[in-house]
């Protein structure tokens, strides 16, 4: 985009007024503003209409249908400026040109953020709010670019040395390091979401490598990212051995435990031993797996308690997963009833009986056995299967344990229980 001050665009456009020019120059920009409308119009009702499963999918396609108006605005006003170019002045245009290139960066910006850093489906408040600090940095250097200050200030940064050990650098060439650095990281985000939101959507393709992929795919951008800015800002990457040196001798001493989690979070996910959704047990911690991190696995139990365990538990314990290979859980309840109970019809009453019961696998049949012959009567032992121990076991149990006593009082079952007898003595008045 050719610069020019505010003071000579401003002399153009008072010299086109009275002229049939500045009437084509607002009905092209009229065109370009209508055309870009109805165009953006037309590509989001065809978002519209596709399921997206995933939040955060939602949400770039959300943001990237608000930058649709001022990119599509720009590229008809770019064809207008040249093609009126070449017959009459184009100052209006010219005028008109930033501001929507300002207004089009900052939607575009705002659509890079949220599918860099938008995980969960939600905008956060601190997204929102550099959001907003980053529009008015934009409209602040739109300012600038018209008021020809540009230059003053770039000089000024430049004049302005910081020593760094034995060289000096200007602050100018340190804003421009952290600004490539910041830029290339947010696109290698951008790009990884991009992947993981692709990733997500192969259904023939396991939870656990989604997640491997996702994350070696972000972890690679990244790095790349940051040997691009470096090289861009011009810092020799061969000093970063040293650094990666003493990198290498932190991990190996003071680090070990933390290193630990992060490579067994990569051997959980490659191995699948463990997958989101299943129910686990370690130590003294159960629950459902919510997240596999490259640190840290949470585990939500029964009760809503959510535990953050370190990937090196689920490596080094031994661990109970309910759900590796197959879903279903057996569950017992025993009781006893008395010796004069009819056990032959008693039993295949009990197993009907619990097959009714919601939440009890249809494809496993109960059980009902004499366990043994107890000093108050025969012990009965009940098992069922269930298909979802996500869902607890304390509540199906009571559920069977109230069919079973319903049972018991409609046949005229006697549950027998310890009997003691208490006497009172009456001591004898002392003399």
């Amino acid at each position: 985009m050719e610069t020019q001050s505010l003071t000579r665009l401003i002399a153009e456009i008072s010299a086109d007024l009275g002229n049939p020019s500045l009437l084509f120059q607002l009905l092209a920009l009229l065109t370009c503003f209508s055309l870009a409308w109805l165009m953006s119009r037309s590509i989001q009702r065809f978002f519209a209409t596709v399921d997206h499963t995933s939040g955060v999918l939602k949400i770039g396609v959300e943001s990237f249908s608000r930058v649709l108006w001022p990119l599509l605005a720009l590229v008809f006003l770019f064809i207008a400026k040249l093609v009126i170019g070449k017959f009459q002045h184009t100052g209006l245009l010219k005028l008109f040109f930033p501001i929507l290139s300002s207004f089009a960066l900052i939607r575009f910006s705002f659509y890079v953020f949220r599918r860099a850093f938008v995980r969960d489906g939600t905008v956060g408040n601190a997204l929102l709010i550099f959001e907003k600090v980053f529009a008015g940095l934009v409209w602040l250097g739109l300012v600038l670019h018209f008021t020809g200050m540009w230059e003053e200030i770039f000089v000024a940064l430049e004049e302005v040395v910081l020593p760094l050990g034995k060289s000096k650098v200007s602050l100018l060439a340190i804003l421009q390091g952290i600004a490539s650095v910041a830029l290339t990281v947010v696109l290698a985000l951008w790009l990884s979401a991009m992947i993981e939101a692709r990733l997500m959507l192969i259904p023939s393709m396991h939870s656990s490598l989604k997640v491997v992929l996702s994350r070696l795919g972000r972890a690679i951008f990244i790095l790349i990212a940051i040997l691009v800015s470096l090289s861009l800002v011009g810092i020799d990457l061969t000093v970063l051995s040293v650094f990666g040196g003493a990198l290498g001798v932190g991990l190996g001493l003071g680090l070990q435990r933390i290193t630990s989690s992060y490579v067994s979070g990569f051997i959980i996910l490659f191995d699948r031993s463990l997958s989101i959704g299943d129910m686990i047990t370690v130590d003294k911690f159960s629950g459902r797996v919510t997240q596999i991190n490259t640190r840290y696995t949470v585990l939500k139990g029964l009760d809503g308690v959510e535990s953050i365990i370190p990937n090196e538990m689920l490596v080094s314990n031994p661990v109970q997963n309910l759900s590796l290979t197959d879903r279903s859980v057996v569950v017992t309840t025993d009781f006893t009833v008395a010796y004069d109970t009819d056990l032959d019809g008693l039993l295949p009453a009990l197993i009907e009986a619990v097959k009714q019961v919601p939440r009890v696998s249809p494809t496993i049949t109960p059980s009902a056995y004499l366990v043994r012959f107890g000093a108050d009567g025969f012990e009965i032992r009940v098992g069922f299967w269930i298909d979802d121990p996500e869902n607890g076991r304390t509540n199906i149990t009571s559920e069977v344990n109230r069919t079973i006593w319903s049972l018991l009082q409609e046949r005229g079952v006697q549950l027998p229980f310890p009997q003691r007898e208490v006497r009172v003595f009456q001591v004898p008045a002392k003399p």
